[in-house]
């Protein structure tokens, strides 16, 4: 289940003072967004003052419900079921983050599931400053197309060879940070540092054990308040048409939503509208796609959609998509 790899760090070279002294690049596969879910799967590069890879760790977790969204995992109740609870790989892993700023991509989710972790285990992470390789990205200036992990990869030529493996996608991220802070250092650009503040209590609510995978993901959803959405700017990229499976979301793509959500309804619409995709309020033979928790529901969206064929995802489905839009035509 663990795995632990040692490699030389790279002579000292002159560099910022102000700099942190160490970095754990981070990636954490989970059973879904909300706070509730569990993390299935960690990795840790950790990195010396300059980028340089010290060592790198991986281990799966038994998160103790339903994997959640398997065909974008690929890790099943089978294989989890012999995986260690987090509980016991906690100590481990907080050696691997002691000291060190946490790197991620899109760093305040893998450091809220991270937190939440800890607080079960009734336990602190020792991180104290989180760093998103996106914010460093948009400090950069750098010209990519979208901010998605493969486009910061693809413009440093690093590869990558499993996509949604935590270990690879630490690989990846740790592969591209590591020209982000030479081309920071030697622009004298601030690292964009976050406090971490870990979470200090927590209580679960229930939620399907380990064993019950469900196949269309809809198992163990909990209701959440719903307000009205806001209004938003159009979307300004053409609808591409609908939502094909087992292929990326496109911007542009009207998706529609129906029902609770347990990640508030805002600020999972505000998600879509910034990875370019439409948010439509009402169905129509146009829409991409609908999202709903409850597809046996009968309401008026979900009623629609099977008249006119739209293709329907749940939100854990739908939140896996959404780190992989890909840009639109032209």
């Amino acid at each position: 289940m663990l795995e632990d790899v040692t490699t030389a760090a790279s002579p000292a070279t002159e560099w910022p003072t102000a700099y942190p002294q160490g970095y754990a690049v981070v990636d954490v596969e989970t059973t879904g967004l909300a706070r509730d879910d569990r993390i299935i799967s960690a990795a840790v590069y950790r990195l010396d003052a300059r980028g340089e890879v010290e060592d790198h760790w991986y281990t799966l977790v038994n998160p103790e419900r339903d994997p959640g969204p398997v065909w974008i995992h690929g890790l099943t109740s089978e294989v989890l079921d012999g995986a260690p609870l987090f509980s016991d790989v906690a100590e481990e892993f907080a050696t691997r983050l002691d000291g060190r700023v946490l790197v991620a991509h899109n760093a305040v989710f893998d450091w809220q599931m991270i937190a939440r972790e800890y607080a079960r285990a009734e336990r602190e992470a020792p991180v104290r400053q989180r760093l998103c390789t996106i914010a460093l990205s948009k400090e950069l200036g750098l010209p990519l197309p979208n901010h998605k992990l493969e486009s910061l990869a693809a413009h440093f030529g690093v590869v990558q060879q499993r996509a949604h493996h935590a270990l690879d996608d630490a690989r990846v991220l740790a592969e591209a940070f590591r020209p982000s802070l030479r081309a920071a250092a030697a622009g004298g650009v601030r690292l964009p540092l976050h406090e971490c503040r870990p979470l200090t209590e927590w209580t679960d609510r229930p939620a399907p054990r380990i064993g019950r995978q469900a196949g269309g993901g809809q198992g163990g959803y909990r209701p959440t308040s719903w307000r009205p959405s806001r209004k938003r700017p159009a979307c300004p990229y053409p609808n591409p048409g609908r939502y094909e499976d087992g292929k990326p979301l496109k911007q542009g793509m009207r998706v529609a939503f129906s029902g609770d959500t347990s990640v508030e309804r805002d600020l999972l619409e505000d998600r879509a509208t910034e990875a370019g995709l439409h948010v439509a309020t009402s169905l129509s033979r146009l829409t991409s796609l609908l999202v709903t928790n409850d597809p046996e529901s009968g309401t008026s969206k979900v009623v629609k959609a099977r008249q006119f064929g739209t293709p329907i995802v749940d939100e854990a489905a739908f939140g896996q998509l959404l780190r992989d839009v890909e840009p639109a035509d032209g």
